[in-house]
């Protein structure tokens, strides 16, 4: 790897550095947003169970998943050890656990089939079980796209809607886009010493160095993140209108 970060939002030096980049901040907030997503769209929301909704993807996702993907071939080449991305990995796994069984008592015990679908989707696409089958294209779209919106729609409503697929399918095709963007910059990023791309217009030769390059995928990536936030919070703020 060169020595610049594995991803626009890596940070180095630190322990807190370490962490910050093994959360993926924007990803996070990005996959955390389609579970408001999901329950906006629901009828009423009962915010009691939004916020433990959020925090089991933010447990499973943000944390579990990012640390069984560094544990499985270290791409952001933080200093965590491997036992430690294991304990990340197994707590961050146990707390929705935790989490579903007290959701038991707002849904219902159908709950638990959620747990257990998010848990195989966060092992198998991090892990890249069954040689990557899940750690593809589609199984990006679906696992960290539709399922969040599902789970969060389900939750509030103990059903599914037309709106609530049609929401699914709006954030597969973002998790489309971000994976494209995403898989171009970390080639770039991480494989990549020195680049450049050279461009004739009007006779005129343009030079984009490494940094220009890589920011005709990451700037999109970037409002992305901010673009899907913003909406989530906004759905969510017209529910309390």
């Amino acid at each position: 790897m060169n020595g610049e970060g594995a991803a626009f939002y890596a940070r180095r030096g630190t322990r807190l550095a370490d962490l910050w980049t093994l959360l993926h901040p924007p990803y996070t907030a990005w996959n955390m947003s389609y579970v408001a997503i999901g329950a906006a769209l629901a009828p009423t929301v009962d915010w009691q169970v939004l916020a433990i909704m959020l925090l089991a993807f933010f447990s499973g996702t943000g944390i579990a998943a990012h640390a069984l993907d560094e544990y499985n071939g270290r791409p952001l080449q933080t200093g965590f050890s491997d036992r430690e991305l294991q304990l990340l990995a197994a707590g961050g796994l146990i707390l929705p656990a935790i989490l579903t069984v007290i959701l038991i008592q707002y849904t219902s015990p159908m709950i638990l089939s959620l747990l257990g679908a998010g848990t195989f989707l966060v092992l198998a696409y991090n892990l890249e079980w069954w040689r990557g089958l899940f750690h593809s294209d589609l199984g990006f779209a679906l696992s960290w796209g539709a399922f969040p919106v599902i789970a969060g729609y389900w939750t509030q409503s103990g059903t599914i809607s037309g709106s609530a697929l049609a929401g699914a399918a709006a954030a597969a095709l973002f998790s489309l886009a971000q994976r494209s963007l995403s898989t171009q910059a970390r080639f770039v990023r991480r494989k990549t010493r020195n680049c450049c791309a050279l461009f004739n217009t009007e006779e005129k030769v343009k030079r984009w160095e490494k940094d220009e390059l890589l920011n005709t995928w990451e700037k999109p990536l970037r409002l992305l993140a901010w673009a899907v936030t913003l909406l989530a919070i906004g759905l969510l703020v017209g529910k309390m209108e």
